[in-house]
């Protein structure tokens, strides 16, 4: 099995994965923070974390712009440590109990992922161009992991965090209950932002700076000189697919960051429900390198259509479970809904293959985009009919969307691609599939 083992592909992909653990960590942090710190709705919390993820995406094509102008060393650093910093200065909010202050350090962490992500992404695939898109499927799968670490981490830091005065009152009981009253901390959190250092250290290292970097664009320009090939792209194809990835994204990333709520809804504690919501992105982070071996060999629209439409019951089922079978629909749901994370990406490549990173960058930038709508849309909506009831409202349109999927045009694979789908060993005596 290829592996990457370039120092450039791994200074963006650890650094993926340490930016991808505080951001994921966030949802976990504000749910914390709504029961033993400043009180947040359903409404709320879903305004936040859409906002947040809407900042995220919309500054992805800015930084994407100039990044190829100035490369990557002081983006992808500053990106990183804004992340960081910004965690730091949300957690003094919080303690301060500023809300607004609060939110506004929050939406605007995001800042951080939308200048990291152009980077790690172009310099992933850069790193060994033979292999762009086995490159581009690992650097998603440390993200992946990120996110399925985060939640975890930061529920463990919190875990001791829990005020006790109000089981004291209990105690006492119903009469005395509410005397005891205790304010927990969300400051262990702080501890996280220094797993970027790492990463901040390999981006200086290995990623080039102005100088280099204009001297690999006036290469790569004579190299690709005369290749101006335009992709059939209609108009009712686009919005297809625009509504395909608007649908999907209610799920994931959408819905997911509700995970953490919904369960302490039920009763868990903060270890418990930041390791369900890593649970679904263990599995979500796996799905990436098996499926897209599975697009490699069939219809790239069939195996999202079959990913998206088997998810959709997992979705719908998770509200109404609880303890063990919860967290194997979690890791059912991530693993289903995580498989066309990239090959949305891929699709859109077809879409335009002379243009593949305006269209990767477009790409993510909706589904981003469209889950952190979402995620504002599903916080109004559990203000409503309660959060259940829009996870399964979630479900149909998951399934509308994986429908959709097969009204996209079918893409021909590229002759490279099914020459590396056909078993050939190579000079090492490798076998390549």
């Amino acid at each position: 099995m290829y592996v990457p083992r370039t120092r450039q592909f791994w200074a963006v992909s650890l650094s993926h994965f340490a930016l991808d653990v505080i951001m994921s960590s966030i949802p976990v942090l504000l749910t914390f923070v709504s029961l033993y710190v400043l009180p947040l709705s359903a409404v709320q919390f879903g305004l936040i974390v859409g906002l947040m993820q809407l900042m995220g995406a919309v500054t992805q094509p800015m930084f994407g712009w100039l990044t190829d102008r100035v490369g990557g060393r002081w983006t992808g650093s500053i990106g990183l440590g804004w992340t960081a910093g910004m965690l730091l200065m949300a957690l003094l909010a919080a303690e301060s109990g500023q809300l607004l202050l609060m939110a506004f350090v929050i939406v605007i962490t995001a800042l951080g992922s939308g200048a990291f992500h152009p980077v790690g992404m172009k310099y992933a695939a850069e790193s060994h161009p033979p292999r762009e898109a086995s490159n581009m499927a690992w650097f998603f799968l440390s993200g992946q992991m990120g996110l399925a670490f985060g939640p975890a981490l930061v529920g463990l830091l919190l875990e001791n965090a829990v005020p006790v005065g109000n089981a004291f009152g209990a105690a006492l009981g119903s009469g005395l209950a509410g005397l005891l009253q205790e304010r927990g901390t969300a400051l262990p959190a702080v501890w996280i932002s220094l797993l970027s250092l790492p990463g901040l250290f390999l981006i200086l290292m290995y990623l080039p700076g102005h100088r280099a970097h204009r001297a690999a664009v006036a290469a790569g320009k004579e190299q690709t000189r005369g290749n101006k090939a335009r992709a059939p792209l209609s108009v009712g194809v686009l919005l297809i697919f625009l509504v395909m990835v608007s649908l999907r994204s209610l799920g994931s990333p959408g819905v997911v960051s509700f995970i953490p709520f919904l369960f302490q809804q039920k009763g868990w504690t903060p270890a418990e429900y930041g390791l369900i919501a890593s649970s679904f992105w263990v599995g979500s982070g796996l799905a990436g390198v098996f499926f897209g071996g599975l697009a490699d060999r069939y219809d790239r629209r069939l195996v999202i259509a079959i990913s998206m439409l088997l998810s959709a019951p997992t979705f719908f089922l998770l509200p109404l479970t609880d303890g063990v079978p919860a967290f194997v629909l979690a890791i059912l749901a991530g693993t289903l809904s995580g498989a066309s994370h990239g090959l949305i990406v891929v699709l859109a490549q077809g879409f335009l293959p002379a243009s593949k990173a305006l269209a990767s960058g477009a790409a993510l930038g909706l589904v981003f985009g469209t889950g952190a709508l979402g995620s504002a849309f599903i916080g109004w909506l559990a203000g409503i009919i309660g959060l259940g009831p829009s996870f399964q409202l979630v479900a149909g349109a998951i399934v509308i969307s994986g429908l959709m999927t097969m009204l996209l045009p079918a893409q021909a694979r590229p002759a490279e691609a099914a020459a590396e789908v056909l078993p050939a060993r190579s000079s090492q005596g490798e076998v390549k599939a």
